[in-house]
């Protein structure tokens, strides 16, 4: 009697648990074809595309100047023109010139990362704060990303929602 009793007690948990996983409700959404579709994510592009022109015509020029410099010091060398002493000042400074470049390079990439940073951090808290609304207001428990989604049924795709939310169609 006692073996009834816990058997059926363990069959009531199951089908609680299985009632409980069944009440779950997924959802995913496809955040790359919304962020594209954003104008805000269109302009930060713009806007990083001409941060980075401008800096890379500032650093071609700078190329182009220890160019000159040491084609300059390779005519003056061959001509005989230069002084051995001068002649290794001259090869110092360009190596100088040189290392600036290559700091600036640096510079630059660290500069457009941070621009990419400030540009776009808020426009992907909208969107997620988006999701989070989406899913609240429709009862989802989990929503994924269709970047790590191995398999999803279309009825289940919330971006159309999301993308109302944040007022693109």
């Amino acid at each position: 009697m006692k073996n009834w009793i816990k058997i059926g007690s363990l069959a009531i948990m199951l089908m609680g648990v299985a009632t409980a996983v069944q009440a779950q409700k997924f959802g995913y959404v496809n955040s790359s074809a919304i962020l594209a579709e954003l104008p805000e994510v269109k302009q930060a592009e713009s806007n990083l595309e001409a941060l980075q022109g401008q800096l890379q015509k500032k650093g071609e020029s700078m190329v182009k100047a220890l160019q000159d410099d040491f084609m300059e010091l390779q005519k003056q060398v061959q001509a005989g023109t230069l002084a051995p002493k001068e002649q290794t000042q001259r090869e110092q400074k360009l190596q100088k010139e040189e290392q600036k470049i290559a700091k600036f390079e640096q510079d630059m990439r660290k500069q457009i990362e941070q621009k990419r940073d400030e540009l776009l951090s808020p426009i992907y808290e909208k969107v997620n704060q988006a999701i989070q609304d989406v899913a609240k207001e429709n009862g989802y428990q989990f929503i994924f990303d269709q970047g790590v989604l191995l398999y999803a049924e279309d009825s289940q795709d919330v971006s159309e929602l999301v993308k109302a939310k944040l007022g693109v169609n």
